[in-house]
């Protein structure tokens, strides 16, 4: 049985392109594969708060040796990061903002790449703890983003989040992107992006 955790950020709710978009993708993976469980965390509704002095202190301190001012800070990170490992798949939708990622997803992410929980430090370097994973982000852009177009080159979104999943260890991402919906380019991307969600619903 997969158990997929839906992650959406876009504050525009009703009206996001990119709720929309994953909300589709999982009906119909529902409707493929009805014994699919899924949870939702919704962070446009349910924002998780930026990290302070308190919380980072508690991060690099083993549990064994939390205060109960620490084990206060890091409750909702363990929460998370929980939540997180209890899923084999994930969706991910966002908007671009300003050339890369929602704060409240850059905020979540702070939250849950931990050491000791997502990823280790070894002799050999950093390795990722989230492994035999996978994931798809649905990313919507008002302007043209497409490899080889003027923008392409500002794309921080994409590989930001490619490279930090990957550092935890998800790497088999598939990504989905709607690009160009302020522009005539709209509805083309759309039904692109459904069209290719459509069929991942039923092969992933």
């Amino acid at each position: 049985m997969t158990h997929i955790l839906h992650i959406d950020t876009s504050p525009r709710l009703e009206r996001s392109h990119s709720r929309s978009l994953a909300r589709e993708f999982l009906e119909q993976r529902k409707l493929h594969h009805p014994e699919t469980t899924i949870t939702h965390r919704d962070l446009a509704r349910h924002p998780v708060p930026y990290i302070d002095h308190t919380w980072v202190t508690a991060k690099f301190t083993p549990a064994a040796e939390y205060t109960p001012e620490l084990a206060t800070a890091i409750a909702l990170s363990d929460q998370l990061v929980d939540e997180f490992l209890a899923a084999d798949r994930y969706i991910l939708s966002t908007p671009m903002y300003n050339f890369g990622i929602p704060a409240v997803l850059k905020s979540y992410i702070d939250y849950i790449v931990r050491p000791r929980r997502t990823f280790a430090a070894t002799q050999n370097g950093f390795q990722g703890l989230v492994t035999d994973r996978k994931m798809i982000l649905v990313q919507a852009r008002g302007s043209d983003f497409r490899p080889g177009s003027a923008y392409d080159a500002v794309n921080f979104q994409e590989p930001y989040l490619k490279t930090i999943f990957g550092f935890i260890g998800i790497t088999d991402i598939e990504t989905i992107n709607a690009n160009g919906l302020n522009t005539e380019l709209r509805d083309q991307e759309l039904a692109n992006a459904k069209t290719t969600l459509h069929t991942l619903a039923i092969t992933w």
